[in-house]
């Protein structure tokens, strides 16, 4: 349980910052920049979910939460097991990737095969989950740029990938169902 007696602390003004090991990193570092690109993702989510008026609450309001599981996952460098460790380590698990994969197959399921590229945009929703797509694939990418150089959960790298997905098939769901999507037109402005 985290418990926030004081929010300011003066521990980072010298540009440090505390992993959830207790080690004192940069504040640049990539294992920072990767959970702070999860903790901006859970933020424009919020945006999303302004516009998003009841459709897809449930599964969002879980995707936020995931994605604090997710930051949680991603400040602890070392993988240790909850025998080795103080408190609880919290890790994701497959689990959460199947269920996206699983919700992402039924948002699949009502629409039409693409044709052409989608810009993004449409609906405010569709427009606000294209956010969350993007900034879902680079905290993707930052993970795996972490993961070249110190140990990184599986699963934490797999539900970042479905998750861009997710917020794809949602955003067509947003748009009437793809059949207000804005397509890409090659060429067009030639």
């Amino acid at each position: 349980m985290v418990v926030l007696n004081k929010i300011y602390t003066k521990t980072g003004d010298d540009g440090e910052t505390a992993l959830g090991n207790g080690a004192r990193v940069a504040k640049f570092s990539a294992r920072v920049s990767a959970y702070g690109t999860v903790d901006e993702l859970n933020a424009t989510l919020g945006m999303a979910r302004i516009h998003a008026a009841g459709r897809f609450d449930d599964q969002l309001a879980m995707i936020q939460n995931d994605l604090f599981d997710l930051g949680a996952d991603l400040c602890r460098p070392d993988m240790a097991t909850d025998a080795e460790a103080s408190y609880p380590v919290l890790r994701m698990q497959d689990s959460q990737v199947d269920r996206l994969e699983s919700e992402i197959d039924a948002m699949t399921a009502g629409l039409s095969a693409l044709k052409s590229f989608i810009l993004p945009g449409g609906s405010a929703l569709a427009a606000h989950l294209h956010l969350c797509r993007t900034v879902a694939r680079r905290a993707e990418r930052l993970v795996v740029e972490l993961a070249v150089a110190e140990d990184v959960n599986p699963a934490a790298l797999k539900y970042l990938n479905r998750l861009s997905d997710w917020f794809f098939q949602a955003a067509r769901i947003a748009n009437d169902n793809g059949h207000t999507d804005v397509l890409w037109v090659p060429g067009k402005n030639r």
